[in-house]
Formats: C-alpha cells, structure tokens, sequence
C-alpha cells in the first residue's frame, strides 16, 4: 500500500487526509493519506523515507512551504518562480518540489466568476502561499498589489521575488478592492486590526483558511456588508492537482466532496 502524508505545525486543521482518501476510495486506487505534525529538525529525515519510498510523496503546509526546498532535488517551473512547495513527488530518484497552489488558486477565482484584472489587491501575510497567490494575481492582471506583515522586513523581502508589488506597515489599511487574509491568524480565531471605517462595501473579503469555516476576518467581512470567501475551493484544486501528479488520474470534484468537507 502506498502512503502519502501532508506535513506543517500545526497540522490538527488539516482536511487533506479526509479528501485524498475519499478520492482513493473512489478512484479504488490502494494508498493511504495522513497528516503528520514534524519540527524543522526532523524535515530531513522524512524526506529520505520518500527516496527510500517508504512514502510515496507528501503535501506541505505552514510554516514549511520554502523551508523544506534546500532538502530537494528539483523544483517544477512554477515552484522555482514562486520559492514555495506544496507538493512533492519522487521521479527518477529526484525529490521533486511543485506548486499547484497557483491553479488552486486561480481556480476558486474562476468558480467564484470573480473578475480580478484591473482590481486593487491588499495581502495580509508575507510567507506560505503568499508568492504563489502574487503570481496568480500578476497572470490574471490585478492592477495593483499591496502586502502588510507583522515582520516589516519579511513582506520587504518580497519585494526581491516581485518588484511591482507595495509595502505597507501592519496595521495600516490602503485601499483595496478585494482583501485576502493568507496569515495563520485566522486558524484560532484571532483578529485581524483593519481601520473598518475606511473599508467601505462592494469589496471581496478571501481568506485562504477553510478551517474554521468562518473566520473572524470573514465574520468582520460579512458584517461590513461585503462578500466573502473562504479557502475551501482553492484547498480543492490545488489538492486536486497533487492527485492528478501523483496518481495520473483526476478525482472528481462535485458536491458530494463540498458536504464531505462542510460535515467535518
């Protein structure tokens, strides 16, 4: 039986295991998937069990999505372009680092019939999906992209990887038209500090966090007046895409795995 796992800290919020092996189920493909909690220290001897293949191949979630690239062999086009992995393969004796967080991510767009070009963009958050969210946003020409983080010098940092992009304060709100939360804030409710009454209505409140359904950023969102979204469909397809590199096969994607995720 073949094993693949997700890897973060923390990992408790994860619903990858329940949605992988409703598609293996369905798929009758024989693998199991599970979540498994590691430190940094602990990184690299887990990816020798992947070459060893006592794993098959795993995803990655916070904190982990840059810190595990110097422990691989390859990177795809789009994880090199981003410096961010999700998902990692073994393919001619190579640990192989991919990215299928960009598509999951201009996917749920794309579901949400959401109109990014031409539309100003504030990102709360500098590391994880972050790169990966800027170059979807740049493919799907958003006129204007602004990234706050707690760690000044982290969304800088940024800067290096995409030059067009602007810097503001913690704390500090521009003006946007769609606001996207891609910290770990939302993962225990914690608030996110907005100045509300610059805000305004008509805009799109996303949070890349599905788990809680709701967050308090969403909650606040909604009670401005404006719409919200949150992680569910991007988690769908960027777990959709791994499926597909892993197992040469697309699960199906209905209502059926909406329930399986709202029900947890």
């Amino acid at each position: 039986m073949e094993k693949y796992f997700v890897i973060g800290n923390p990992i408790n919020h994860s619903l990858s295991p329940k949605l992988h092996n409703y598609w293996l189920k369905e798929k009758n493909i024989n693998a199991v998937y599970e979540k498994i909690k590691l430190e940094e220290n602990e990184i690299e001897n887990f990816f020798s069990k992947i070459k060893n293949q006592d794993i098959n191949g795993c995803n990655v979630t916070i904190p982990f999505k840059k810190t595990v690239i110097p422990f691989l062999d390859k990177l795809s086009l789009e994880a090199e372009q981003t410096q961010s992995v999700n998902t990692i393969s073994f393919q001619n004796n190579n640990l192989i680092g991919h990215n299928t967080d960009i598509i999951g991510f201009e996917k749920a767009m794309t579901e949400l019939n959401y109109k990014v070009q031409d539309k100003k963009i504030f990102i709360l958050g500098a590391g994880g999906v972050v790169p990966s969210i800027i170059f979807a946003l740049n493919k799907m020409e958003a006129l204007k992209i602004t990234v706050s983080n707690r760690t000044y010098k982290k969304a800088e940092d940024l800067k290096s990887q995409f030059d067009k992009i602007n810097i503001v304060k913690w704390g500090e709100t521009p003006d946007f038209d769609i606001i996207i939360n891609a910290t770990s804030l939302g993962l225990n409710n914690e608030s996110i500090k907005l100045n509300t009454s610059i805000i305004g209505q008509g805009k799109l409140f996303y949070d890349v966090i599905y788990n809680p359904n709701k967050t308090n950023f969403l909650k606040l969102g909604e009670k401005l007046g404006n719409q919200i979204e949150n992680g569910k469909s991007m988690f769908i397809y960027q777990a959709f895409e791994a499926f597909r590199l892993w197992h040469g096969v697309e699960p199906n994607v209905d209502e059926k795995i909406l329930e399986l995720l709202d029900h947890d």
